[in-house]
């Protein structure tokens, strides 16, 4: 018999009983369908990370206030990072090639009758391209704007949807920070959430002098942010900065640092590993659905072998060869797994495509998940046709014949 008579005959057979190969191609399609869906889940989860990774950059350290320690004891007097410690750090390290200083509180912003709590970042123009932000509309404030103190704010892009304001009609006009009338100059392009404490495009950035000197009155500053020239060189400018740091502060060798420097895009790798692992386990449960789907078709198979048994026989005794039988099984059993596994990416992508649009959540339906799930179906077909392929072209050409 010719492959493509083989074929036909198989087709033929899968036809014949529309409604058991339907019932057994559910298996698969639900299989495919699970595998599909939960891929896509873990997935976009796994890709919501990576561009909060990409927005906070993969280059950039944060130096935070510690405590200082006398004989190993924990000072009680919480030690203050100041400008003085940024500055440093800008004419010291040559390993950096930039340096932000921040200092954020939470304050009470009036505009016209309506009065928000939001997050005012006092900070330098560099910021922005460090921090991968842009201006929608207006202008960032200047270096002179901070040197002068003038009394500047470029807000984030969901301030003026909490005063219930037009966003460009607001440049211009005056917001009340702390009571204090600042001019607004401009509106940030929205950024999303990087992480799960704060919305960046609910705060407020005024010039570091102006909220150092008008609105909280001190010189300090909450964390330095330092880009580092290469990300390959990171261990070693932490290094670098932590030496920095020891001399401008005046500790002695063998006393513990009085700061903190972390790598903020370690936190999310690690949460980006967390994923990958839940993708992989929700992968994994829902290909033993497929494994179930496998075993039905194994059954029916079996069964289709013994309710054609007069039929293999007829074609033995008209010269099919075992191989010719082997192969029509198995292109029966493949092709019932391969139909099940398309229709299983139709389902899954469209189960992912609404629980995005309903539900919120994050999915990312890749091209390789669905070539594993198309490989594997081929698979499953295979291995549990194998059987009961392999049974019928054993079957004897004369007992076949008087079967009833």
């Amino acid at each position: 018999m010719l492959f493509t008579e083989i074929l036909r005959v198989a087709l033929s057979a899968v036809q014949a009983n529309k409604l058991r190969s339907f019932l057994t191609m559910l298996g698969i399609v639900i299989g495919v369908g699970a595998v599909i869906t939960m891929v896509a889940l873990g997935s976009g989860a796994q890709k919501a990370v990576q561009d909060r990774i990409a927005a906070l950059g993969t280059n950039l350290l944060s130096v935070y206030a510690g405590q200082s320690f006398m004989r190993g004891v924990a000072s009680a007097e919480r030690v203050s990072l100041t400008t003085d410690d940024a500055v440093a750090l800008s004419s010291e390290a040559t390993l950096l090639s930039a340096v932000i200083p921040e200092l954020s509180r939470n304050q009470q912003v009036e505009y016209g009758n309506r009065n928000i709590n939001v997050n005012v970042l006092g900070t330098v123009p560099e910021y922005l391209p460090v921090n991968n932000y842009e201006v929608a509309a207006g202008r960032m404030f200047t270096a002179g704007d901070g040197i002068a103190r003038k009394r500047v704010a470029v807000l984030g892009s969901a301030v003026p949807e909490m005063l219930d304001a037009n966003a460009v009609a607001m440049i211009g006009q005056q917001i009340l920070i702390r009571g204090v009338p600042f001019e607004i100059i401009g509106i940030m392009a929205e950024k999303g959430s990087t992480s799960s404490w704060r919305d960046p495009d609910e705060q407020i950035w005024i010039p570091l002098q102006t909220a150092q000197y008008r609105i909280f009155g001190s010189d300090r500053v909450n964390s330095i942010t330092v880009q580092v020239v290469h990300p390959d060189s990171m261990n070693v400018a932490m290094i670098e900065i932590e030496g920095v740091l020891r001399t401008e502060h005046g500790i002695p060798p063998g006393r513990d640092n009085d700061f903190q420097i972390r790598n903020r895009a370690e936190f999310l790798e690690t949460y980006e590993e967390t994923t990958r692992t839940f993708t992989f386990l929700l992968g994994a449960i829902a290909a033993v659905s497929l494994l179930v789907g496998g075993i039905g078709i194994m059954n029916i198979m079996l069964v289709s072998v013994s309710e054609r048994t007069r039929e293999i026989g007829v074609r033995k005794a008209m010269g099919a060869t075992r191989r010719n039988i082997l192969m029509q099984f198995l292109i029966e059993a493949l092709v019932l797994c391969l139909m099940g596994g398309t229709v299983g990416i139709v389902v899954g992508a469209g189960g992912a495509v609404a629980l995005s649009r309903l539900a919120n959540w994050a999915t990312f339906v890749s091209p390789g998940a669905v070539l594993v799930a198309v490989l594997f179906s081929a698979a499953v077909g295979l291995f549990f046709g194998a059987w009961p392929a392999r049974r019928a072209s054993l079957l004897d050409p004369i007992e076949a014949l008087r079967y009833e």
